[in-house]
């Protein structure tokens, strides 16, 4: 259940951007109604990825007449689940939601959210995208992928269809903050936790404003980062398709040794060639596979801080260092904005 990490701030609402100029105007006449109107103390946590357009000029001018908004700008562009860490590290609410800046999912769930969590005691609200006819049919059959495969290796505990749109108590915050992960990915971390978990549903929207900042590439680099951060059947996979071809040579040498037998030798060589073909690239995924692994190991001997604050609108004395407790480096390649 929700502890107090601040008495006097009940909600904080974090918002990882990363060159979110175009969709700010749109998602602060959305969200700040919805926040004051809930009744109770907040602050609005936008957390700037490195932005090279105009995101942090627009922020600091919306500070003059927002004091709940506070705004933490990252040295470089560390990547969506960098930003979230550094939100979540640093927020003070009892209750922290979790929040993107395009509107796809909309903050006047977060009423609901909240009322779900303290009427029913529970320290996890997920928010369950019913309907995604606002994305393109590529994306929502990327998406419908990526959570079968998930839901298969991490277990059926992850949602089906919840992204980083969630509510969390301060005990989920914490639980989440003690944990040595050194590459994150939240939508799997959380259900991990075992919290009781309630859900809100919601039609998701299309993008407010702006391109995506998960492109195809980016989307493939986080599956690859939740299938080997949360399961070691990539490795199984490699002994399996060891095995397959182990059995696969056994019936190129028995056909071998009887073209031999019958002087057939030279037709042979087509099996042959696909047999070598076939070792061979059953040799480089194997590799592969296990390079995936070995990199996470390298990232995390490293032991370099997940990213590094340059600027804090808050002067609190509480506050943490510039930089974070360690874990991976911004600059590892994984799953950028």
């Amino acid at each position: 259940m929700a502890g107090g990490a601040d008495s006097t701030t009940e909600l904080s609402v974090v918002i990882p951007m990363y060159n979110e100029a175009e969709a700010l105007p749109a998602l602060v006449s959305r969200l700040r109604p919805v926040l004051e109107g809930l009744g109770v103390s907040y602050e609005l946590f936008a957390v700037d990825d490195g932005s090279t357009d105009r995101t942090a000029e627009l922020l600091a001018a919306l500070r003059l007449g927002w004091p709940e908004l506070r705004v933490v700008r990252l040295r470089r562009n560390c990547g969506h689940q960098a930003a979230l860490t550094a939100g979540l590290d640093r927020a003070l609410g009892a209750y922290v939601v979790t929040l993107d800046a395009d509107l796809q999912d909309p903050p006047e769930k977060i009423p609901d959210m909240l009322a779900l969590a303290r009427a029913e005691g529970l320290d996890i609200v997920y928010g369950i995208r019913a309907d995604r006819t606002g994305d393109t049919p590529f994306k929502r059959w990327t998406a419908g992928l990526y959570y079968r495969l998930v839901r298969r290796l991490a277990g059926p505990s992850v949602p089906a269809q919840a992204g980083d749109f969630r509510l969390l108590s301060r005990d989920a915050v914490d639980a989440l903050k003690s944990l040595p992960e050194q590459e994150r990915v939240y939508r799997l971390l959380v259900p991990w936790l075992g919290f009781p978990s309630g859900q809100v549903t919601y039609e998701r929207a299309p993008r407010t404003a702006g391109r995506s900042k998960y492109p195809l590439g980016r989307m493939i680099r986080l599956a690859v980062d939740s299938v080997t951060g949360f399961s070691a059947a990539p490795l199984r996979l490699a002994t399996w398709l060891g095995g397959f071809a182990f059995l696969v040579c056994l019936g190129l040498m028995v056909y071998t040794l009887a073209a031999h037998v019958m002087d057939h030798t030279v037709p042979g060589w087509t099996s042959l060639f696909t047999g070598v073909l076939f070792i061979g690239a059953v040799q480089l995924i194997c590799v592969g596979l296990l390079g995936e692994y070995v990199a996470r190991i390298y990232t995390a001997l490293q032991n370099r801080p997940t990213y590094f604050v340059g600027h804090d609108t808050a002067s609190v004395a509480r506050e943490q260092p510039l930089e974070s407790r360690s874990a991976a480096s911004c600059d590892n390649g994984r799953v950028p904005h």
